[in-house]
């Protein structure tokens, strides 16, 4: 199949090329990019010079669709929602990376991204894209949305509990981190070196946008409405989230337990890792790859259940899912293209 990427110079978009160039099913044909049409992709990032010399071009739809199979949206919020439905409409199966189609409630999506939603009929086709969770949803979908990284990290370390009701669905508390990559590629002072150098700040906390696609997962795996604490930190790193989740446990279990639930619950899906009793993952052993490590902990003192789980932000947590899906979407092996070893040191 021949593959379109819709806003090209970030980094989702350079993080799908660096997968799609060894994907053996798929031929990256098209990269669009508005500011930088006629300017070749090399020239951007000067790393894959002589490897990706495709020019970058303005969006065309009419064009697309004579062109491409299948497009991925690397672009910001509020961008997709007016270009993939012309998309959708010629059979043009899309990939969203952003939050446009991720959120079904429109008061939410409007106090949280302060936009207007999507198209109702838009909304109502697209698949919540997390891969372990939604697989048999996102069989033969034409539109995904693509989890957010933090959504990614926090839902599958919480949904093996919740779903099996092992847990009080109250006081859920979610300490997160981020490497600055999360917060893209446009110069912001969030972001400026003396600024995040040897510094760790919170942020956004209390409306952080990705509170009500996080509890919107949770609520479906419970099948009750969830509420969430959720603060989110950025620390001097390039790549990589940690999410740490704290819960109170309905009974006493112990951590191999909890551990062997999980190893069940994940056995079908390779890029689920769950440590064993005493080890903890670190965002380094996940650098650069699809997988989700987690950890647990069953504190027989305190009763709370302390849940790790780690990913590569820019893969797990946004294009090697991406990627994920579209092998899921099409029925080829779910780890295509994917396979690469973590990087480390």
């Amino acid at each position: 199949m021949n593959v379109a990427i819709i806003g090209g110079t970030g980094y989702g978009a350079v993080e799908l090329i660096r997968f799609l160039y060894n994907h053996p099913n798929v031929t990256l044909t098209t990269i669009i990019s508005h500011s930088n049409s006629g300017t070749s992709f090399s020239e951007v990032y000067p790393h894959l010079s002589d490897l990706v010399n495709v020019e970058m071009e303005s969006f065309d739809e009419d064009q697309l669709a004579k062109e491409v199979d299948i497009v991925f949206f690397a672009t910001p919020s509020n961008v997709s929602k007016h270009q993939i439905p012309k998309l959708i409409d010629k059979g043009i199966k899309c990939i969203d990376l952003s939050g446009d189609f991720r959120l079904e409630d429109h008061e939410l999506y409007e106090q949280y991204y302060g936009e207007e939603m999507a198209e109702a009929k838009y909304i109502d086709q697209a698949v919540y894209g997390l891969s372990e969770i939604n697989n048999e949803s996102i069989k033969g979908a034409s539109l995904i949305a693509n989890p957010g990284c933090y959504p990614t990290a926090t839902t599958l370390g919480l949904i093996p509990v919740l779903a099996n009701d092992m847990v009080e669905r109250k006081n859920i508390i979610i300490d997160a981190k981020t490497g600055v990559s999360g917060a893209g590629r446009s110069l912001s002072l969030n972001t400026h070196f003396s600024e995040m150098n040897e510094n760790f700040k919170a942020y956004k906390i209390g409306n952080h946008k990705h509170i009500p696609e996080i509890e919107q997962v949770l609520s479906k795996a419970a099948e009750e409405e969830i509420q969430i604490t959720f603060t989110p930190h950025i620390v001097p790193m390039t790549r990589g989230i940690m999410s740490t989740m704290y819960v109170d446990l309905k009974e006493k279990q112990s951590t191999n337990q909890l551990i062997a639930l999980y190893e069940d619950f994940y056995k079908y899906h390779p890029f689920v890792r769950i440590r064993k009793e005493g080890v903890f993952p670190q965002t380094k052993e996940v650098y650069g790859s699809n997988y989700c490590d987690i950890g647990l902990y069953a504190d027989q003192r305190t009763g709370k259940l302390i849940i790790v789980s780690v990913i590569d932000n820019l893969v797990k947590g946004a294009s090697g899912q991406a990627i994920q899906n579209m092998n899921i979407m099409n029925g080829w092996e779910e780890t295509t293209g994917l396979t690469q070893l973590p990087i480390y040191p």
